[in-house]
């Protein structure tokens, strides 16, 4: 005798996150503004959002991670927002008042350095950018533009490997690096109360909390205990 099978209906399909925008049905409506391939578009609300089209989801999720520390730490950044397409990541379009470091008055320089300390602890190099454009003025608030540099990936998407460690050589390069013009022109001139005060934004995050970010937003346990320790070295090199 053939036992009774029972059969289930299947689990119906996972409605999609209303979260994650849909580019594919948005219309297309400017060009590039960085290095990366990318686009403006709008939605049938009449939002805009640049989004950049990335080597591969990796990519896309190493510079989401990265927005979510600088947020974790404060630190003003465009708004991200996921896409459907993992190799994708997207910001809120915002018409800026101030577009290059070189555009800056003085008060604004010092708003901007305030957060030297974030851009080491998250090892991005293209704090500043290639052409002075990573740093821009909106609504009285200096932003940083693009974290693509940030964490895993170089601003143009090959792996730093090695070179993003534990040890947060950044702290210094950024001020210093005869090969990144524009940071050095922005950072180099910091006093050392300043220069204390942006480490101790970074270092007054809890442990917890930098574990708690980085694994609720797609990264290893690994990288985690790695910006911990990161975090570490930056006190350490202040005496913080």
């Amino acid at each position: 005798m053939t036992p009774y099978l029972r059969h289930e209906a299947p689990e119906p399909a996972p409605e999609p996150d209303a979260r994650l925008l849909d580019t594919a049905a948005m219309q297309r409506v400017g060009g590039r503004l960085g290095s990366n391939p990318a686009g403006v578009y709008r939605d049938a609300a009449g939002r805009g959002f640049y989004v950049k089209e990335l080597e591969s989801p990796a990519h896309a999720r190493n510079e989401w991670l990265a927005a979510q520390l600088y947020r974790l730490a404060g630190a003003p950044t465009l708004h991200y927002r996921r896409t459907r397409a993992a190799d994708q990541i997207a910001t809120d379009y915002v018409v800026l008042d101030k577009k290059l470091i070189s555009q800056l008055d003085e008060a604004e320089r010092r708003q901007a350095q305030r957060w030297l300390g974030v851009h080491a602890w998250t090892a991005n190099w293209d704090a500043a950018g290639y052409g002075g454009d990573n740093q821009g003025l909106a609504g009285g608030t200096v932003l940083t533009l693009d974290v693509g540099g940030a964490l895993e990936f170089r601003a143009q998407g090959s792996p730093k490997g090695r070179a993003f460690g534990t040890e947060v050589g950044e702290l210094e390069r950024l001020r210093r690096d005869p090969d990144n013009p524009h940071a050095r022109r922005l950072f180099g001139d910091m006093a050392d109360d300043a220069l204390r005060e942006a480490v101790e934004v970074v270092t007054r995050i809890a442990d917890g909390d930098i574990r708690a970010c980085v694994l609720a937003h797609g990264g290893s346990v690994a990288l985690a205990e790695k910006m911990v320790a990161r975090k570490a070295d930056l006190a350490r090199r202040l005496g913080a």
